[in-house]
Order: C-alpha cells, then sequence, then structure tokens
C-alpha cells in the first residue's frame, strides 16, 4: 500500500513555476511618476481656486464666460456639421478616380491641413478686407465684413480637409468583396455606396471623428482673436478688467468639463452604433 502510487496524487504533485515577481520597470515608474504630478497639479489647481477666489469677480464676469461658451458650441457644432457634407465631397472626390478631381481635392487638403488654422483665419478674415471692392460688386461683402462669418468659414474649411481623410481612409478600409456582392444583386453604384459602403465605414470613422471634434473644441479658442467673444474672448475681457488671473482657471475648466462631457457622450454614440459587432463578438467566442 505504501508504494501504491495514487495517479489523483500524482496530478496534484506537478509543480507549475511561480509567477515571476513584479518588477518596477522603467515605464511603471514614469506612470507613477506622472500620476503624482497630474495629481499635485490638481491639487494646486483647487487651492488657486480657493485661496484667491473673488466672488465680485466671479458675479459678474463667470457668467458672460457661460455666454462665451454657448458661443464656443455653435463655433463648433456649426463648422463641423457643413463640413462633414464638405468633407464627404471631398472624399468622394478622392476616390472618384478622375485624375482632376483628385488632384484638386489633394491641393485643398494638403493646404488647410498643412498650415495653422489661426493664419487661416487672418487669410479670410483680413484678406478679405482686400477684396473688399470686388467683394461689394459680387454682393458678397455682408458675409466677409462679419468676424462671426468669417470665423465659421475658416472653421468649416479646416476641418473638412480633416474629415475629408478621415472619410476616405474608412471608405479606402471596406473590403472590396462589399461592392462585389452589391453589384451581384444588381445594386447600383450609388444605393451601394449609401446603403452598403457608407454605413460600414462610418463606423471605422467613429473614433477619429471624435477626435477632430476634441481638437475642434480646443481650437475655437482662436476665434477671440478676431474679435469674437467666445469663452475664450469673456475670459480675455474678463482679465483685462480685473488682472485677475483665476478668470483663466475657470475657463480651463469650463473647457475640460465640456471636453470631457463630449468624450463620454461619443462613448455612449459608439457604444450604440457598434452594439451588434460586440454581439457577434461574442457569439463566436
Amino acid at each position: 500500500m505504501n508504494g501504491a502510487a495514487n495517479p489523483a496524487a500524482d496530478t496534484t504533485d506537478i509543480r507549475r513555476p511561480p509567477p515571476p515577481a513584479r518588477r518596477w520597470t522603467g515605464l511603471r515608474i514614469a506612470g507613477w511618476i506622472l500620476m503624482s504630478l497630474w495629481i499635485l497639479a490638481s491639487l494646486g489647481t483647487a487651492w488657486m481656486l480657493w485661496s484667491g477666489f473673488d466672488g465680485e469677480v466671479f458675479g459678474r464676469y463667470f457668467p458672460r464666460m457661460l455666454a462665451g461658451l454657448w458661443i464656443t458650441v455653435k463655433l463648433v457644432v456649426i463648422p463641423i456639421t457643413l463640413g462633414a457634407v464638405l468633407g464627404l465631397l471631398l472624399a468622394w472626390a478622392r476616390l472618384s478616380g478622375n485624375r482632376l478631381l483628385d488632384a484638386a481635392a489633394f491641393s485643398y487638403m494638403y493646404f488647410f491641413r498643412g498650415t495653422p488654422m489661426l493664419a487661416q483665419v487672418f487669410l479670410v478674415y483680413y484678406g478679405s478686407g482686400q477684396l473688399r471692392p470686388l467683394l461689394e460688386d459680387w454682393g458678397l461683402w455682408w458675409f466677409f465684413r462679419e468676424a462671426w462669418y468669417c470665423v465659421l468659414l475658416a472653421f468649416t474649411l479646416n476641418t473638412a480637409a480633416y474629415q475629408a481623410e478621415i472619410y476616405r481612409v474608412a471608405i479606402a478600409a471596406v473590403p472590396r468583396g462589399q461592392w462585389e456582392g452589391a453589384m451581384a444583386l444588381g445594386l447600383s453604384r450609388r444605393v451601394t455606396f449609401l446603403k452598403v459602403i457608407l454605413p460600414q465605414a462610418m463606423i471605422t470613422a467613429l473614433r477619429p471623428l471624435g477626435n477632430e471634434i476634441i481638437l475642434m473644441i480646443k481650437g475655437s479658442a482662436i476665434a477671440s482673436v478676431v474679435t469674437i467673444f467666445d469663452l475664450m474672448g469673456a475670459t480675455r475681457l474678463a482679465f483685462s478688467r480685473t488682472f485677475s488671473f483665476d478668470v483663466y482657471l475657470w475657463a480651463a475648466m469650463l473647457y475640460l468639463a465640456i471636453v470631457e462631457a463630449m468624450r463620454r457622450l461619443w462613448e455612449r454614440i459608439e457604444a450604440r452604433l457598434t452594439r451588434h459587432l460586440r454581439r457577434e463578438g461574442e457569439e463566436s467566442a
């Protein structure tokens, strides 16, 4: 009995090597350092807001900053919407196979993606003044004499170039078999593109489009340099009259709040539109 081998006992005697000890690699140490700096910066900002709080300045100028925040929202929503339409047309031109359309769309996208948005705003706002007689003859001076319309135009042209590249890559990423399957069913190219290709491409484009919207939110502060009283414009006005640095901290908190709200909203939209992909993955697993 003592020499008999127990098969069950033999299987339990197999020893696995212990898991390797966790090492404090340089990457992990850098992560802890960055996290510590982020916490210290947050605490420092909170302390500055609390210690330097001026109720009179807050009551006088914070409502103006909220009004400027609403203008910032409009400066983002309108160009993003118009830029989506123009971006789809540019993406279609790039993928059309027509050399002339492809070259024109590529030149447009190359210019607006390769130059600063601030320079583009200056070109539209100040450059249109150099063409005032011509614009008056064409009946367009009423548009270009207003800083609001000039900024909307510059922002729309800028984001259209970035969105066009996003759409172009997303459409090109759709497998060629989708086109072939639609052709086998007798669908026209227009119906195939609108009903089959574009919905799949938009799923791929969701994440980079969200990044583009967030970049537009932060880049909209440029509008304040041409007399637009958006959030940054209202903040600059408040600082010029009070010389209180706290107003910039309040503006930073408002920008952070709107960016975080946009990020969470976009995650909800993405999760909603891609739920069928997750379900297919769970079923295949």
